[in-house]
């Protein structure tokens, strides 16, 4: 993608203009008021830098989950997004993410997600390897786990979630969804 650049043929810088304090890609925005009230969240666009993600957030033994995208960090109401880091030789918690539809994009490492099939009429695991560049849709109420197999690299996926904040069931084992012996997400409501 071509870089922007303003009318003078320079390329602007994302950072406010300290003298202004607008936004260079946005000059009529102001960087963080306007007429001396704070605006809303979602009144503008925002940059969250990689070094500023957000720890805190629903976590899963085994792993590490930071927010970039969410109600907290920029006012999000409809969908959450990070990132999840699972060392080497490693497995996380089994859990699953609630009503949260999420979709998983593979940025480093070989990280394998299993869940339970029942398909044939009797469960079995399922793991599905993944290498960096692949995508992995994980439907809700789907109890999973992510494991790193790796003995020396760590494995890092992007998240987003259908919800604004990252929803996360901790569970002792994996199911099959709807069994009869599992229980039910409770009804949509």
């Amino acid at each position: 993608m071509p870089s922007q650049t303003d009318p003078s043929g320079t390329t602007p810088s994302a950072e406010p203009d300290s003298a202004t304090g607008h936004d260079a890609f946005h000059p009529d925005l102001p960087h963080h008021e306007h007429d001396g009230e704070q605006l809303p969240l979602r009144a503008r666009l925002h940059h969250v830098r990689a070094g500023a993600l957000d720890g805190d957030t629903a976590q899963t033994g085994g792993m590490r989950r930071f927010a970039a995208i969410s109600g907290g960090t920029v006012g999000s109401e409809r969908i959450w997004m990070g990132q999840t880091h699972v060392a080497p030789s490693t497995a996380s918690s089994n859990h699953h993410h609630g009503a949260s539809e999420t979709a998983i994009h593979v940025v480093k490492g070989h990280p394998e997600f299993v869940f339970l099939d029942d398909s044939s009429g009797t469960p079995e695991e399922v793991r599905i390897r993944t290498s960096p560049g692949d995508y992995i849709f994980v439907p809700p109420y789907v109890p999973h786990r992510e494991e790193n197999p790796s003995p020396d690299d760590e494995a890092v996926v992007v998240i987003a979630r259908s919800t604004q904040e990252a929803i996360v069931v901790n569970l002792p084992e994996l199911y099959v969804l709807g069994s009869a012996d599992t229980p039910e997400p409770p009804a949509a409501g």
